[in-house]
C-alpha cells in the first residue's frame, strides 16, 4: 500500500510538472541608470527600479511579454564640458556651466524574447530545461516626470536574461535591458535648465545622440492558464 501511495504520488508530481501554461504574471525590482549629456559612465548615478510583468507563451522557446514599470533617473555635467549657450559666437564656444537633474521614468511596452533552450521542467523527449538564457527586443513608450513638465518619447529595448523554474509554476530570472529613445530631453528636470537638450546646438536624428537608460531587474513570475491537453485515456 505505500509503495502504491508513493508511485501515485510521483505520477501526479509528474502530471503537474508535463502540464504548460499559456501566462505568467508577477513582478520585480532592480536598478536603473541613465546615459546621456549628464553621464557616460554604466551604472553610475544609479536610482531604484520596480514594476509588473506578464508573459504570453507561445511554445517553450518563445514568448511575448509585456511591461508596466517605474524608476528614477539622474546625472550631472560636472567634469564634462557643456555650454551655457551654444549658438554664442565666443571664441572659446560659450561659457561652461554645470546643470544636474533627477527625474522619475514611467515605462510601459511590450517584447519579444527567444530562449536559447526549450524551458521547462518536463524534460524527457521534449529536452526542455528548467534555466535557459534568453534574448529580447521590443517597444515601448517612456514618460519622464518632472519639475519641466512630462516628456513622452517611444523607446527600443534590446536585453538579455537568465530564467529559472524553481517550481512547477514558479519562476525566477535576472534581465538586463538598455532601452534607447527618441528624445534627448529626459536629462531636462527645470524649465530653465535646458543645457542638455542639444548642449553643442546639433540637432539629431532618430536615434543618434538621444538619451537612454537601462533597467537591470531580478523578477518571480507565477504560471496561470492551463493548456488545454487532450486525453489519452
Amino acid at each position: 500500500m505505500i509503495l502504491l501511495l508513493m508511485l501515485c504520488g510521483q505520477t501526479v508530481r509528474a502530471q503537474q510538472e508535463d502540464v504548460e501554461y499559456k501566462m505568467e504574471v508577477g513582478g520585480g525590482a532592480g536598478a536603473t541608470f541613465y546615459l546621456g549629456d549628464a553621464n557616460s559612465t554604466p551604472y553610475a548615478h544609479m536610482g531604484v527600479m520596480g514594476g509588473a510583468v506578464v508573459r504570453r507563451i507561445f511554445n517553450p522557446r518563445m514568448c511575448v511579454k509585456g511591461n508596466l514599470a517605474m524608476g528614477h533617473i539622474s546625472g550631472t555635467s560636472e567634469g564634462r564640458y557643456i555650454p551655457q549657450d551654444p549658438l554664442s559666437q565666443t571664441p572659446e564656444g560659450g561659457v561652461p556651466t554645470t546643470v544636474a537633474f533627477s527625474r522619475n521614468l514611467i515605462d510601459v511596452g511590450a517584447q519579444f524574447e527567444m530562449n536559447f533552450w526549450g524551458y521547462g521542467r518536463d524534460g524527457g523527449y521534449k529536452e526542455n530545461s528548467p534555466i535557459t538564457p534568453y534574448a529580447l527586443a521590443g517597444m515601448g513608450l517612456t514618460l519622464a516626470l518632472g519639475g519641466a513638465g512630462t516628456v513622452g518619447a517611444l523607446n527600443l529595448p534590446l536585453g538579455v536574461g537568465v530564467k529559472y523554474k524553481i517550481r512547477p509554476r514558479w519562476n525566477v530570472g535576472l534581465e538586463w535591458t538598455m532601452r534607447f529613445t527618441t528624445s534627448d530631453e529626459l536629462d531636462v528636470s527645470r524649465a530653465q535648465q535646458r543645457q542638455l537638450f542639444q548642449p553643442y546646438g546639433i540637432k539629431s536624428v532618430g536615434l543618434k545622440n538621444k538619451d537612454c537608460y537601462s533597467f537591470t531587474m531580478l523578477y518571480v513570475t507565477y504560471d496561470i492558464c492551463p493548456k488545454y491537453r487532450k486525453c489519452n485515456n
